[in-house]
């Protein structure tokens, strides 16, 4: 039994998280382990995804308040085989990169890091000032994934549904889990001719 802690901070995007619980829920070897904050609550609530907190949380297996720093994810004792934050918020990234660890999602993702385990981030923000960039940087030259929501345009989304997708599977990439989620890059030669 694979186990991924999700992390869902205060940044827009909620739907990413949705997502990929969605996505991880039908893996029949995966258990989840979700926190989220309070402002991933907020979000939820104005972002109109169609999901209320009731619904995202029956999407784990486990649920975790964000201030309890006793949860299983708070140690390093508990194995899980990777962590995502998604979408990261710059105050959960500046917290992670400086050790912080000041509720229960960037507490897991100190954890994480120290026992070298993979953790992935979502930054979502626009423009980065020099701060998100030294944080991530930080934390890249940590082995952390850094894979903020970019759209990909060679696959031809048609729908928010699309592009949402595209970004999960390339989270779902990072943990080494197979999905159909969307299209890959088969060439140019295959572009082309889909382009037609």
């Amino acid at each position: 039994m694979r186990k991924i802690v999700v992390g869902i901070s205060g940044a827009s995007g909620t739907i990413y998280g949705i997502r990929l619980l969605e996505a991880l829920h039908q893996v029949p070897d995966v258990e989840t382990h979700l926190v989220m904050s309070r402002w991933a609550k907020e979000n939820l609530a104005i972002e109109k995804t169609g999901y209320t907190e009731k619904q995202v949380v029956a999407l784990a297996d486990f649920v975790h308040p964000e201030q309890n720093m006793g949860a299983t994810i708070a140690s390093g004792s508990f194995k899980h085989d990777g962590m995502v934050i998604v979408p990261t918020s710059m105050k959960t990234l500046a917290s992670i990169a400086t050790g912080l660890g000041e509720n229960l999602i960037a507490r897991a993702a100190d954890v994480t890091l120290k026992e070298r385990r993979p953790l992935i981030i979502v930054p979502r923000e626009s423009p980065f000032n020099q701060i998100h960039l030294e944080n991530m940087l930080k934390l890249a030259q940590m082995g952390v994934a850094i894979v903020p929501p970019i759209p990909a345009f060679y696959n031809q989304p048609q729908t928010i549904d699309d592009i949402v997708n595209h970004t999960v599977m390339k989270l779902l990439d990072q943990l080494h889990i197979e999905t159909n989620l969307g299209p890959r890059w088969e060439g140019l030669a295959n572009a082309r001719q889909n382009a037609r």
